[in-house]
């Protein structure tokens, strides 16, 4: 990610407050942004009989006696097959991480529940929100925006201005700040930050078309580079019998009943037309508009009805998650899919488990006129670490942070162990917080790629040197290596994070333009907006008339998109101006 030129500073004072919060230093006895938090100053750690704890001062100073500290969990798919399923002697309540946290910072972790499936799923986010409500709150929340903006408004958990200020350490508050203010600004509120932003990488979030290039080969079919083409390669895949079984029983495109998401996602089949759903966009005069309600989404509906129609895409896809659609991947009956670089380990690694023949290949997402695509990046910050009013050692989290980066990217870092070591390539998920530099991947990438250049293995260090010796264990061919295939499609000479290379360096990113908290009218609505769309959609490419789409649009300013509009773009005057870093200019 190229970074522009830095656009001049507006003079709003919460944003100046903040800016000057997270520049400041660590010196514990500094008073930051010239107003005081919620408790007066900044907190000192204290032991259990209330004395301060001076061992805990400082980013990695560790509580003697040791505290503990209770929140809250999701356990994914992927933690519980993929990382907990393969090592031995850890559990979800138990493992490296954990025992890192006890025993170097004398912090220890206990859940009041967990939650099977991801932090967005139902289960989780019901729990969630009859927790909220209960006011039965653990000492560390982790929420979404909306929830943040609640616990904010009733005034339930600690302003962490000062505390940031203070106990951030200096690689942290680096890594919180690669991608501008904007996930500072989501979880400020009355010009105090009232929660730890877990920074997302927005190019992370970059789409491509991965397609089965054994199904290409065999059937004679090029690479696309037009939408026209990736309509023709999935007609082929689903009537040309690609598998050679003498069935039609194979689908071009998978989709699941969500429509959107890093795996199995149609935000890149949208590109292709000009749609960019779920995102804010400017428009010529410079306002925010909504990309979900502008008229080039019909075009990519209308596509998507035919397809279906073909028999292209799984009848059941309305009703399916992607759990269940990846089951048609492993069994080898899909041929395309549009998702983030992470989907070579999951799903298509089950394919490559189930079929070793089979191949697939990350390739960049293609327009109708066969130009550059633009690639949406939705705001990458979605999750918040807030604090319990009144917790005892409401830095702990803060702390927890830090470690996180140390270990894994800082002086002493152990990345082939507490990252992704060979034996389970998820481990760094094992940690209650999960911050990670915004463009790692891409410049690991650049550094493997200048190894196979160069030769010089002296750049092989840290994260590099692990993801090299995985890429070692493929080309070794063995039943171990085997499992790694994934991984080479991701940073090998034709990976995935090539192709991240090649938008950033043809400047082909499109960042979402907001970047705010939640709106009033956002956390009254947009969830009700969101299930609309997508139950529309969903008829539409079913089969419903396209008129369907025009009182979408009409329905969705009527219950709250005009309203949300009007605020958003607010937000958005206030703001404009800031320094942005971004890849667009």
């Amino acid at each position: 990610m190229n970074i522009s030129k830095a656009r001049s500073m507006s003079a709003l004072g919460s944003v100046m407050l903040l800016l000057t919060a997270l520049a400041a230093c660590d010196g514990a006895g500094e008073r930051i942004g010239g107003g005081a938090g919620a408790s007066g100053s900044a907190a000192v750690p204290r032991s259990s009989d209330g004395t301060p704890a001076e061992s805990a001062a400082g980013p990695l100073g560790s509580y003697d006696p040791p505290i503990e500290i209770t929140t809250v969990r999701n356990l994914s798919d992927i933690v519980e097959n993929n990382v907990l399923g393969v090592l031995k002697d850890e559990k979800f309540e138990d493992n490296r991480w954990s025992r890192l946290y006890a025993d170097r910072l004398g912090i220890k972790i206990k859940y009041n529940w967990v939650v099977k499936g991801n932090d967005t799923s139902d289960p989780y986010v019901q729990k969630m929100n009859v927790m909220l409500a209960s006011g039965d709150l653990p000492d560390i929340i982790p929420v979404n925006a909306s929830q943040l903006k609640q616990l904010a408004d009733t005034g339930e958990i600690e302003d962490m201005t000062d505390l940031y200020a203070r106990y951030a350490s200096p690689e942290l508050k680096k890594i919180l700040s690669e991608e501008g203010t904007g996930p500072f600004d989501a979880a400020t509120f009355g010009g105090r930050l009232m929660a730890i932003p877990q920074t997302g990488s927005a190019i992370e979030q970059a789409q491509f078309v991965w397609i089965r290039t054994d199904w290409l080969d065999r059937l004679g079919l090029q690479p696309p580079k037009t939408m026209d083409d990736i309509l023709a390669i999935s007609k082929a895949f689903a009537e040309r019998d690609p598998d050679g079984n003498g069935k039609r029983d194979t689908y071009g495109l998978a989709v699941t009943k969500d429509l959107w998401g890093g795996s199995m996602g149609l935000e890149g089949f949208a590109a292709g037309y000009g749609a960019y759903p779920n995102i804010w966009l400017e428009d010529a005069s410079g306002k925010l508009v909504y990309g979900s309600v502008q008229p080039e989404m019909k075009q990519a509906l209308l596509a998507l009805q035919g397809m279906y129609k073909n028999g292209e895409l799984d009848e059941e896809f309305g009703v399916k998650e992607g759990t269940k659609v990846s089951e048609l991947v492993a069994k080898g009956k899909i041929g395309l899919e549009y998702g983030q670089q992470w989907n070579s380990i999951w799903p298509l690694q089950l394919n490559k488990n189930a079929d070793p023949d089979a191949q697939w290949r990350a390739f960049p997402i293609v327009s109708a006129s066969g130009g550059p695509a633009k690639v949406p990046l939705k705001f990458s910050t979605t999750k918040f670490f807030a604090v319990r009013k009144g917790a005892e050692h409401p830095e702990a989290v803060i702390k927890l942070f830090n470690m996180h980066i140390e270990k894994n990217w800082g002086k002493t870092q152990e990345n082939e162990y507490y990252y992704a070591p060979p034996d389970a390539e998820s481990v760094w998920q094992l940690s209650l917080v999960q911050p990670a530099p915004t463009k790692k991947n891409l410049e690991l990438f650049r550094t493997l790629d200048e190894v196979r250049r160069t030769g010089n293995k002296q750049m092989l260090t840290g994260e590099a040197l692990a993801v090299q010796q995985k890429l070692d264990a493929y080309a070794s061919g063995s039943k171990a290596g085997f499992a790694l295939w994934g991984w080479e499609r991701i940073y090998g000479p034709d990976g995935a994070e090539g192709v991240v290379d090649q938008y950033d360096k043809n400047k082909q990113f499109l960042f979402d333009k907001f970047e705010g908290p939640p709106t009033a009218t956002m956390v009254e609505r947009q969830t009700t907006l969101d299930k609309m769309q997508n139950e529309v959609f969903v008829r539409i490419i079913l089969g419903a008339p396209i008129g369907e789409f025009d009182k979408f649009v009409q329905d969705w300013n009527k219950l709250g998109g005009e309203q949300i509009t009007s605020e958003v773009n607010a937000y958005y005057a206030s703001v404009k101006g800031k320094v942005r870093i971004d890849s667009t200019e």
